[in-house]
């Protein structure tokens, strides 16, 4: 396996959403300022930053599937990648199957900011203190160098050591050979300093120039098959250790190149923000969304498996989006109603019987309904939901469990009332509780799971 060799600089500046993007089959970005600062803190140290697998994809093949543009100003209220145009670009494209929190972490210390809140809003850039002495901590999780996102370069009242703050990305502004003309641009501001002091942060400003601009530190290798499967298993495999790769992540991409009308990327990010602004907010993500696709629309398999979504399969999910849509909303507020939240609600799948059982029942604004037949069929779901909760009805085998309801609730004629009786049945639970059930409960102990 040859790799190629490439500088940061060289990568920064000439590749990244150039020629080089992301396929949307990656998952998004999710590492905050400590980890970025420690990223730069192993390349001052010259510490070995793992390797990177580029997709080289054919001119010919470019628009086949979907790609993004690397995020450069990082905004944690609006975290989602920006779609690329790639009308202009005549040539052959890269897209990043592993290495993208890396690549995107070098993006927004060099070139972009990093916009996070901490009991107030904070739109920070990546600064260097170069009067700090390169001294190794005896813990290895501490940084030898201090880098620090902030928002100007004042130093802190509250750090009684010297402070020069230099912001990295001017260093991709000066020479790519020579670190001389970097050290002459701050020379004035360091006349007041020792020699000593001065001596450190003319080696810093050295050290970041060469670990930027000349140290070739990222070598790629180039996956030029344009089998998709293949690429799939690629990723997947480059992809089994750091953040978990979900399958929604490869789900996702697949539904992106297969939607002919709608943009499933954006529409399943829209719709997975909009749920978790219900009641008091939920964590609901990507994969419950796309999980949820599968239950609502009939005829389709329901596990949670590449192979499922197939072309045939994610047209009938896309002709049926609005009804997903309308019916996980439904669910979601409904159980809101209820009093239940992210904290209390223990089985996310448990909603999607009651999503399911709504689409088949076809009746607007129910929810909101104060009409007595239906006020009494929402405490019916009420009890059912509580019921199976406590007795632990989805900590088994939850694909097995959701067919099973789902195929009761389809056996039923009348859907005017919510199949409690009959959903318990397959369940196999009782609608009550004995005494050893209540001791159980009542020996359970806070924010443990039931």
């Amino acid at each position: 396996m040859s790799y190629t060799p490439k500088t940061i600089n060289e990568v920064i500046t000439e590749y990244l959403n150039r020629n080089t993007f992301l396929p949307a089959i990656q998952r998004e970005y999710v590492w905050d300022t400590q980890a970025i600062e420690k990223l730069f803190d192993s390349i001052m140290g010259d510490f070995p930053i793992s390797t990177f697998l580029f997709w080289k994809v054919k001119e010919e093949n470019k628009n086949e599937w979907k790609s993004y543009e690397f995020i450069k100003d990082y905004d944690s209220e609006n975290s989602h990648n920006k779609e690329a145009n790639l009308n202009g670009i005549r040539q052959d494209i890269y897209l990043v199957l592993d290495g993208q929190q890396r690549l995107t972490s070098l993006l927004i210390g060099l070139k972009g900011s990093y916009r996070y809140f901490y009991y107030r809003w904070y739109k920070t850039k990546l600064y260097l203190n170069i009067l700090k002495e390169p001294v190794k901590p005896e813990n290895p999780e501490e940084l030898t160098y201090q880098f620090e996102f902030r928002e100007n370069d004042i130093p802190s009242p509250k750090d009684n050591n010297p402070q020069f703050w230099y912001l990295v990305g001017d260093i991709l502004n000066h020479d790519y050979i020579d670190a001389e003309d970097a050290k002459k641009a701050i020379k004035p501001k360091l006349v007041n300093l020792s020699d000593e002091q001065k001596d450190i942060a003319n080696s810093n400003i050295g050290r970041l120039h060469s670990r930027i601009n000349n140290a070739k530190s990222l070598n790629y290798y180039e996956e030029k098959s344009q089998d998709y499967d293949k690429v799939v298993e690629a990723f997947i495999r480059a992809n089994t250790g750091g953040v978990k790769l979900e399958y929604s992540d490869i789900l996702l991409s697949t539904a992106t190149a297969q939607f002919t009308k709608l943009n499933a990327r954006e529409e399943i990010h829209d719709f997975t923000d909009s749920i978790n602004t219900v009641g008091s907010g939920y964590s609901f993500g990507k994969d419950f969304v796309l999980k949820g696709s599968l239950y609502l629309t009939d005829g389709l398999p329901i596990q949670y498996k590449v192979k499922n979504f197939t072309k045939a399969n994610l047209e009938k999910i896309e002709g049926n989006w609005d009804n997903v849509k309308e019916n996980i909303k439904a669910a979601i507020e409904l159980v809101s109603k209820f009093g239940f939240s992210d904290k209390n609600l223990v089985s996310k799948m448990a909603l999607l019987p009651i999503a399911y059982y709504l689409s088949k029942r076809k009746v607007k604004n129910f929810i909101e309904s104060t009409a007595k037949d239906d006020v009494s069929n929402q405490r019916i779901i009420e009890k059912w939901l509580i019921t199976a909760l406590l007795k632990n009805a989805f900590g088994g085998s939850s694909d097995t469990t959701l067919k099973n309801l789902q195929d009761t609730i389809d056996a039923q004629t009348d859907f005017s009332l919510f199949p409690y009786e009959a959903l318990n049945h397959r369940l196999n639970i009782e609608p009550n509780f004995n005494d050893t059930e209540i001791d159980n409960l009542l020996s359970t102990k806070l924010q443990h799971k039931i």
